[in-house]
């Protein structure tokens, strides 16, 4: 299982950014994923999370994000992405993602001991 996260950047506050994660070698719809992320000083806290196709649950979102954040998949590019929208300074972070062992459920309230296979993060920084 390969993952690789893309997209993070620069950009200012009230902006926009989307994260992708390409699965490798493998097919992501066998699994959850979630989006963490880790900003300094502080704990990896998940973001957002969408489960396998098979199950189909409606996503979770931490509510530090709830109604600017959404994850999707695409299954034809083997990708999740992290659509994130109304970018605050508190956003920044290194954002990472990461599957549940397959066939596996999307946890109610995702913790990093929960998935075991991340990809490399991807660095986000709001600011003016």
């Amino acid at each position: 299982v390969q993952l690789q996260a893309s997209g993070g950047g620069l950009v200012q506050p009230g902006g926009s950014l989307r994260l992708s994660c390409e699965g490798f070698g493998f097919s992501l719809d066998y699994y959850a994923i979630s989006w963490f992320r880790h900003a300094p000083g502080k704990e990896r806290e998940g973001v957002a999370c969408i489960s396998n196709t098979i199950r189909n649950d409606n996503p979770y979102y931490a509510d530090s994000v709830k109604g600017r954040f959404t994850i999707s998949r695409d299954s034809a590019k083997n990708t999740v992405y992290l659509q994130m929208n109304s970018l605050k300074p508190e956003d920044t972070a290194v954002y990472y993602c990461a599957t549940r062992p397959y066939g596996l459920g999307m946890p109610m309230n995702p913790n990093p001991t929960d998935f075991d296979s991340w990809g490399q993060g991807t660095l986000v920084t709001v600011s003016s």
